[in-house]
């Protein structure tokens, strides 16, 4: 896949985040996305910071548990603008800066906070046990909701998003290689924007605004 991001090494990390930009770039350019025939159709006003993929033939949903044991539907959460975001909880440093930066777009929404949903979903469930995963997400916002699963469901659900990610060893233990991409739904669960991780808190923040101005259809 052209957009993985390695958390191994930071030198991996900037290599791959340039294929990020590159393929986000093409995508941005040609109206089009890997897989797709056709170019993504466009709502009238939209002028995101992210790359707008509505219209994706893909990213339809997810099933799930959450960190107390409920299992989660994307339509668990009508009504709000959802993020989703897929890492580790012994990730050293991409999820631990998209998490923070989530926290400071809840924060820079002010009084619309409670209709932004963020979520993350763990490729490690290996090691991310609903108990770890619960102190994880507390440790940057209380509202933060984590998804798990077997690793049956998990990989479907990263396949549904076209996610990469990967098992590296690393001495006695291992890392794992990721996407590194922050996907937005709207009000009615609908996938409408990616983000990449090197964008800012104000990027975030101004198309999370603008799906929280549209009217429902």
């Amino acid at each position: 896949m052209p957009h993985i991001v390695r958390i191994a090494s930071p030198a991996l990390q900037r290599m791959s985040r340039r294929r990020v930009n590159t393929w986000l770039g093409a995508a941005a350019l040609g109206g089009l996305l890997p897989g797709c025939d056709q170019p993504l159709s466009k709502p009238p006003a939209a002028a995101f910071k992210g790359i707008d993929i509505t219209g994706a033939p893909y990213g339809r949903g997810f099933a799930l548990t959450d960190f107390n044991g409920q299992s989660r539907t994307l339509a668990d959460y009508s009504g709000r603008v959802v993020m989703l975001y897929f890492g580790f909880v012994q990730c050293p440093d991409v999820c631990p800066t998209a998490l923070t930066r989530a926290a400071a777009v809840k924060q820079q929404l002010g009084a619309d906070a409670a209709q932004l949903q963020v979520i993350f979903v763990t490729v490690d469930p290996e090691r991310d046990t609903p108990e770890l995963l619960r102190d994880y997400m507390a440790a940057f916002d209380p509202s933060f909701m984590a998804l798990t699963g077997s690793p049956e469901q998990i990989k479907a659900v990263a396949d549904e998003f076209r996610v990469y990610y990967k098992k590296v060893p690393t001495g006695s233990t291992y890392t794992m290689d990721h996407t590194a991409l922050s996907y937005l739904f709207d009000r009615e669960g609908h996938i409408r924007v990616v983000l990449r991780h090197e964008q800012t808190a104000d990027d975030y923040t101004a198309d999370i605004r603008q799906l929280l101005a549209e009217k429902p259809v």
